[in-house]
């Protein structure tokens, strides 16, 4: 009993080896197909809906985004510190050390690398070198 039981742990391990870069790849893309949701072909998002936009409680209409403003967030300088200090490090792996979920680093990310203090190369980031 103890040898099939060993068997089917060493199946169930192999086989989730094999999946694992199907997920990642599969979250990876799915959050791609969010962020360009209402991207025309343009590239603007003008006259395009997603049905995602939530009822406003400041009371006016045009005030802007209700909260703290873009780009100010501890998340992102955390993510930031542990690329500068892991060169190559991954998503999954910047999600764990931070315990916090993979999707928001989808968003932040991107972000830091338009500001050019990060870069992409293959799955891992890496810190941008200064010219």
């Amino acid at each position: 009993m103890t040898d099939f039981l060993d068997e089917k742990k060493r199946e169930i391990a192999a086989r989730l080896d094999e999946l694992r870069p199907l997920v990642e790849e599969y979250q990876r893309l799915e959050a791609a197909q969010r962020a360009l949701e209402g991207v025309g072909t343009n590239g603007s998002t003008a006259g395009r809906s997603t049905g995602r936009r939530r009822a406003s409680s400041s009371g006016g209409a045009g005030r802007g985004r209700r909260g703290r403003p873009r780009g100010t967030g501890t998340r992102s300088k955390q993510a930031l510190e542990l690329v500068q200090a892991n060169p190559g490090i991954t998503i999954p792996e910047l999600a764990e050390r931070m315990g916090i979920k993979q999707n928001y680093l989808y968003r932040v990310l991107p972000g830091l690398e338009q500001e050019g203090l990060v870069r992409k190369e293959g799955r891992g980031w890496h810190p941008q070198v200064a010219a």
